[in-house]
């Protein structure tokens, strides 16, 4: 039997803040302001419009905080399945949000020089500051992130696979699609970029994933008792 109080809808809630965030990042926000191959251009875009670099830290630093509340639901729920386990992939989802939190330096960096790079007349001297600020950022947000959701996302989508609380379709696509991304990662670090059909598969999983469970909730177990002792409010829902 399913439940759908709203308690056993705290998981799919998590899903779609994580989802909706680091979408509008990365295909929105981003492109707003970022001339692929081209620093200089994307430098005077951003000077051309700070505001959309500052949307993009602010959006990107809720991504953070959805990665880390998604990481401790799943933990909340699953635990019982293997609580080492899940441990550890909690520990992974901790540190992806904590590197793409500390790469928002460097976006904010790339946002200064950008302005400096505008108003002093396009000095050749800020073009290689602004490649440096903006691979860095890259590497760390993207590349290096992506490299420590994966193993986490490994171990959460196995664990919610085994506890059937959702339809096993959905646990393994998530389970599946994630290896395709490590290859990919692991590709790019050592300078082989992989098409995006790689990553693909994986992208819209967590937005139906969590819209499953907000419309038909999660299978009542004993599992789940924890997280419903979390938030009370809905338990009679």
């Amino acid at each position: 039997m399913s439940t759908t109080n709203n308690t056993s809808k705290v998981l799919g809630a998590a899903f779609l803040l994580q989802f909706v965030t680091s979408f509008s990042s990365g295909m929105f926000l981003k492109q707003a302001w970022f001339v692929p191959g081209n620093i200089g251009e994307t430098m005077l875009k951003i000077a051309d419009n700070p505001w959309l670099m500052r949307a993009n830290i602010l959006v990107d630093m809720l991504t953070a905080l959805g990665v880390t509340f998604l990481g401790v639901i799943l933990f909340i729920t699953l635990r019982k399945q293997n609580e080492k386990m899940a441990l550890t992939s909690l520990g992974f989802y901790i540190l992806e949000a904590a590197l793409l939190a500390v790469s928002r330096i460097e976006t904010f960096s790339l946002l200064r020089i950008g302005q400096e790079y505008a108003s002093a007349g396009q000095p050749t001297n800020l073009l290689l500051m602004g490649q440096v600020a903006y691979e860095s950022m890259d590497f760390v947000g993207n590349t290096l992130h992506m490299l420590v959701f994966c193993p986490g996302g490994i171990l959460f989508y196995y664990l919610l696979d085994k506890s059937r609380i959702v339809p096993r379709v959905l646990s393994l696509w998530g389970l599946i699609t994630v290896f395709p991304m490590l290859i990919g990662t692991v590709s790019q670090i050592f300078g082989f970029a992989l098409p995006v059909f790689f990553y693909a598969p994986y992208i819209p999983f967590e937005f139906v994933i969590g819209v499953w469970i907000l419309v038909k909730g999660i299978q009542a177990s004993a599992d789940t008792a924890s997280i419903r002792q979390m938030f009370p409010a809905g338990a009679n829902s």
